[in-house]
């Protein structure tokens, strides 16, 4: 006989009684939801995919989450043995439009001791043609995944483990980050604490973005204006021109947004050559509109912020440059969810965009792709805790974008103080699109909330390293926006201990 779980029995249970066997898992009815299988997985190597991760014993439950007639939403939820269990779940992210669960963020968590899930946003793959005449599979895209995936594993943890999770925490980055911020203004009651990490949660306008931005740095036949030299060039001479903007040259540009640098430097003719390295003046306005981010042509409204100086390139992956996003694609990248998610129709060229009539008619018919409602009194009402961060770097994921989020939260939530003991910002000088990047980019945010939610102890910093060939090579702290970290007086700039967190008063 099927045992029933209503939703309404998500309440504090305080005791923990004897939890069903990992294989019986399979008797449960969830609504909404089928539990396809459920097996105790021994420790040792396991693979998915092409990877392999070593993991402890754990209670492993593939189930399916229909919402709607049209809705397959494939999850996963991990569950170490009882005596393993630190007593928390971590919900993971996705990246991009991916349709694959992130295995790597799951393991972690298991092997940190927390139950974890995953899920595949409703579809197979990274191609958004799956929402082509499937709007309830956009929306399960958008925000009704991740919830559900959230619901449907606090139920099998207690039903597994015996207990609910004392505390529920969420990360993600990029895609995931948006998630992480969905779920925070959406669902306010779901996560204790939860870390978005360069969050795309301005789905919307990211995609106008790459699309104004493709069309800057292409000419008529859609071949490119730069190549990587020239973007290595470009982000070497904005370094050059603002490393020392905060007192300190150390190869970083502290905040972007105080960059002055402007590509016409490096013009042909004036000082600098072709053999050198240089820029024609089609060149240089096409990184200068890149700067200046996607603007209505008419009015000069900004419709997306613009990508960050010193974000051009750092290493010579494409996904450390411009390359990847705005760059090497052979059409401007994310265009096809206008194609099969606004406009339903294959054949529309993007090369007719109105950016006054589509940019508003996409807002008016997508507005549940954007997770960017800055009043978040619900969820900070509750105590639950926000760590948001981004890279001064990413080429992916504007900069200037979180900060007008988080700028827009302070003031939705009353002012900096008020909106700091609940949510902060971590901006890491340098870094790329969720990891990478030549700043100190490898930080433990999950630790950091973790302190926040259990100790009531709110980061004032976060402690982060930059390594080359896998040794430690510089230390500094993440500063909590809008404060910035200052060396305390003469001495290196490699060792965290000789920097402290400084408000704009005291720069």
């Amino acid at each position: 006989m099927l045992r029933y779980i209503g939703l309404l029995a998500m309440v504090s249970v305080g005791v923990a009684t004897a939890g069903t066997p990992c294989a019986n898992l399979t008797s449960l009815a969830i609504p909404g939801v089928t539990v396809a299988s459920a097996e105790v997985s021994m420790a040792g190597a396991v693979s998915f995919g092409d990877s392999q991760f070593q993991l402890p014993e754990f209670c492993r439950v593939r189930a399916v989450a229909r919402p709607t007639s049209d809705s397959e939403i494939h999850l996963e939820i991990w569950m170490p043995t009882e005596p393993a269990w630190n007593g928390k779940f971590l919900g993971t992210g996705n990246g991009g439009y991916s349709g694959s669960l992130s295995y790597a963020d799951m393991a972690k968590a298991l092997t940190s001791g927390y139950a974890t899930a995953g899920h595949d946003t409703g579809h197979t793959g990274g191609d958004v043609r799956f929402g082509f005449g499937h709007p309830e599979k956009v929306a399960d895209y958008a925000f009704r995944a991740v919830h559900l995936m959230t619901t449907t594993a606090k139920l099998l943890v207690r039903e597994h483990l015996g207990r609910f999770a004392d505390k529920m925490y969420f990360s993600g980055c990029s895609a995931g980050g948006h998630q992480a911020l969905s779920e925070v203004q959406r669902f306010p009651d779901d996560y204790d604490g939860v870390i978005a990490g360069a969050p795309a949660n301005n789905r919307l306008g990211q995609t106008f973005g790459f699309l104004w931005s493709w069309m800057a740095l292409h000419d008529s036949s859609g071949t490119p204006l730069l190549k990587p030299a020239d973007l290595k060039m470009i982000t070497q001479a904005a370094i050059k021109a603002c490393d020392a903007n905060d007192g300190l040259r150390d190869g970083l540009i502290e905040d972007p947004r105080r960059c002055r640098f402007d590509p016409a430097a490096l013009a042909c003719g004036k000082g600098n050559s072709a053999a050198g390295g240089c820029l024609t003046e089609t060149q240089a306005e096409a990184v200068r509109k890149v700067y200046a981010g996607a603007k209505n042509p008419r009015t000069g409204e900004q419709i997306f912020a613009g990508w960050s100086k010193g974000s051009e390139w750092f290493g010579d992956s494409a996904m450390q440059s411009w390359s990847l996003y705005l760059l090497d694609p052979a059409e401007p990248m994310r265009v096809d969810a206008l194609r099969y998610f606004l406009f339903d129709d294959p054949a529309w060229d993007w090369r007719s965009m109105n950016w006054d009539r589509d940019v508003q008619y996409a807002q008016q018919q997508l507005p549940f792709l954007n997770a960017t409602d800055t009043n978040l009194a619900p969820f900070a009402s509750r105590g639950g805790k926000l760590i948001l961060f981004a890279g001064g770097a990413d080429p992916v994921v504007p900069l200037a974008d979180t900060i007008s989020y988080y700028d827009g939260v302070v003031k939705a939530m009353g002012g900096i103080a008020r909106t700091r003991t609940f949510a902060r910002l971590f901006i890491a000088p340098g870094m790329g699109h969720c990891v990478g990047g030549i700043g100190p980019n490898r930080f433990d945010a999950l630790a950091a909330l973790d302190q926040w939610v259990m100790n009531k102890t709110p980061p004032a910093s976060i402690m982060a390293s930059h390594e080359t060939a896998g040794k430690v090579d510089r230390t500094r702290p993440l500063c909590p926006y809008p404060e910035v970290a200052r060396q305390r007086g003469p001495g290196g700039m490699d060792e965290a201990a000789d920097f402290v967190c400084v408000g704009p008063s005291n720069r």
